[in-house]
Parts: C-alpha cells; sequence; structure tokens
C-alpha cells in the first residue's frame, strides 16, 4: 500500500520514532472511492488511454490537465514490473511460501518492533479490536518493519500497469487482465488525488512494484479512505509516522476487513480417515459453514473449537511439508485477506502473528 525515507529504520530502534499518544483515536475520514468499486472498462489504443486518463482525472478531482501531463510526461513503462507482475510469489504452494515469513530474523524483528512500539499497538487495539501482534505481522510481511518498503518510483509502477498490464494471451484470462488493467489506471489517478490532498510530491515516492506505498504498503485508493491521524497531529503520514502507519493498519482491518474483536482467525483441523476432499478452490473466502457442519463432513478442530457452533466458517487446505493441511478459517482469516485476497498470505500473517506473540505459529 505508500512510501518515503524514514531516518529510524532500525528495527531495535524503532522506539525513538515515537511521538506523544492521542487521547483518543480518530475516525477515518468520509469513504472516497473503494479500492472494490466499479470500474470503467478499458480502452485498447493507449495514447487514446492515456488522454482519456487525463482528461477524467483532471475532471474527477479538480486537478489542471497540464499538472497531470507534466508529470506523466516524465513516466516509464518499466518492463521488469511487466515481468514481476507476471509471476507473483502466491504461485508458490504453502511449503515453500511458509519460509519467505516464518523465519527467526522475522520473528525476532517483529518482537521488537512490538516492543519498541507498544503503546502505540495498544492504543489501536483498544480503539480497532485488532491485536498488536496482527497489525506487527502486517507491517512484517509487508516492508520486514519498515526495512524494505520498495525502490520503484511509485508514478512509474503505477503507469506500467494502468497502460501496460502483463497479457496471457490467454482468452479465458482477458476479462481479468482488463479489470486488472483498469485498477491499476484508477489507482493511478487516485494517486494524483492524494498528491493533491495531503500535499504529497508524487512524482518523488518509492514503493513496491505493485504501486503499493510506505510501512503497511497502502495503495493509493486505500491511503485516501483508511489512513487515520494516529497521534493528532492533523496528518495522516504513513511514509514517516508510525503512530499513523499503526493506527491506519488497524483501521483498514475494523473498516475494510470488518474484524471482529476477540474473534478467531483460524484452527488446525483433523479428517475423519472416510472424509471426501472439501473442494473449495481459488483465494475468494466464503464463510458458508458451522463447525457442526464441517464435523458432518468429517472435518473437526484439532483442539477444543475457538468458535462456538453457530459461527460462520469453512475449510481450506493447504500443501505443506508433510502433505496437505486442513485448516478452519473464521471471520478474521477473511478480514485478512481484505488486505491481500491470497490465502497463503493470510495464513504466513497469523502465523508470524502467533510465533511473534510467543505461541506455537502451528498447534498440528
Amino acid at each position: 500500500m505508500i512510501r518515503r525515507t524514514l531516518p529510524c529504520l532500525a528495527a531495535l530502534a524503532l522506539a525513538a520514532c515515537a511521538v506523544p499518544p492521542p487521547k483518543s483515536m480518530p475516525e477515518a475520514p468520509a469513504a472516497v472511492l473503494a479500492p472494490d468499486a466499479p470500474l470503467p472498462a478499458p480502452i485498447r489504443d493507449p495514447a487514446v488511454a492515456r488522454a482519456e486518463f487525463v482528461r477524467s482525472t483532471s475532471q474527477r478531482f479538480g486537478i489542471p490537465a497540464a499538472d497531470i501531463e507534466a508529470v506523466l510526461a516524465k513516466a516509464q513503462i518499466r518492463e521488469p514490473i511487466v515481468k514481476a507482475m507476471s509471476r507473483p510469489a502466491e504461485a508458490k504452494p504453502w511449503r515453500d511460501y511458509r519460509p519467505i515469513f516464518i523465519q527467526p530474523s522475522r520473528i525476532d524483528g517483529g518482537r521488537a518492533f512490538l516492543e519498541a512500539n507498544r503503546a502505540a499497538l495498544q492504543r489501536a487495539e483498544d480503539a480497532y479490536g485488532v491485536p498488536k501482534e496482527i497489525v506487527t505481522a502486517i507491517i512484517g510481511v509487508e516492508t520486514s518493519y519498515g526495512g524494505n518498503k520498495g525502490s520503484w518510483p511509485v508514478v512509474d509502477a503505477l503507469y506500467t500497469l494502468a497502460f501496460a498490464y502483463p497479457r496471457s494471451g490467454d482468452p479465458a484470462r482477458v476479462a481479468y487482465e482488463d479489470r486488472r488493467e483498469a485498477f491499476f489506471r484508477d489507482e493511478l489517478a487516485q494517486l494524483f488525488a492524494l498528491g493533491k490532498e495531503e500535499g504529497i510530491d508524487i512524482a518523488t515516492l518509492k514503493g513496491s512494484y505493485a504501486g503499493a506505498m510506505g510501512w503497511g504498503q497502502f495503495m493509493p485508493s486505500s491511503y485516501r479512505q483508511y489512513a487515520v491521524d494516529g497521534d493528532g497531529d492533523g496528518k495522516r503520514d504513513l511514509f514517516n509516522d508510525l503512530d499513523d502507519v499503526i493506527a491506519s493498519v488497524a483501521n483498514y482491518f475494523a473498516q475494510k476487513g470488518q474484524w471482529q474483536r476477540g474473534g478467531p482467525v483460524m484452527q488446525r483441523a483433523v479428517r475423519d480417515a472416510s472424509a471426501a476432499d472439501f473442494a473449495n478452490p481459488g483465494n475468494a473466502v466464503t464463510l458458508d459453514r458451522t463447525l457442526p457442519m464441517l464435523a458432518a463432513l468429517g472435518y473437526r478442530p484439532a483442539a477444543a473449537p475457538l468458535a462456538d457452533a453457530a459461527a460462520p466458517a469453512t475449510l481450506i487446505t493447504l500443501e505443506g511439508v508433510a502433505g496437505p493441511e486442513d485448516w478452519i478459517v473464521f471471520n478474521n482469516f477473511k478480514a485478512i485477506t481484505s488486505y491481500n485476497i491470497s490465502r497463503l498470505y493470510a495464513t504466513a500473517v497469523f502465523q508470524l502473528a502467533e510465533a511473534i506473540a510467543g505461541r506455537s505459529p502451528d498447534p498440528a
């Protein structure tokens, strides 16, 4: 999700970046265009698409067309970004994906970050209900606690994906690829709006190859909609102010993800020998079962149930080192997928959070 340079980068020195706490967490600003709002149909001709982008962005956000053109005139199509978008990490199986994030340095870094920023994390947990270790794990997975916030010019990243989104040549993927290109074109427009609203020179921003920025890697639309001023200084700074970063991540989960305070995320399941495979492909999480319904299908919690019989749930299966892993997932797992739809990502965040908190990341 956005970025800049922060003088306090070392995980063990993050406490030095602390600022005085506000008396209470503020509300998020009035909603703007949501990241999942309907997007316009793509325009195939690049020159026509760019001209339409300038016209519509200028009209939509009250930005002079000449200012938009001046930024785009310096933007570049970056071929490495096209290649990177064609091979995301989530294509790995869980047994290969897990070691990227559940490893000693990231766990130790998370514990150091939590200790250095305990007060801000506690304020966010009190205000939004999202546990300290979950917010910490998000920042750890996204940027290694601020150590790797990305080096791509954000304008170039979004410009590339807005006007040169990679095409597979598969007719079955055309509609999906059109939607993704339209999404990034909207995010580029949102970046211009963000620069106007927050007084940011967007040409100076660096971020991920997908245009995500800051400690929490917010996309421009998410910055505009979910960022909050965590320390009461009148600014929403997700580049340099950890109070704002922490509060904004928690607010995102509370608002976008509908996080349930005190609710479970996921729990290992045991499978009866006679149970049929549970068909649940893809990444979308639909909570259309309950624990009794899953038990009737031959899947039960491996330990004491973390939710009551009426709680919405479903089952996912991951490809672990020792074979298939069955997990029962609940509302707060789905909340994590609002940050990144990948089930592998959500599982990694949960297991890293558990490890940071001193609990077993996988109790099986």
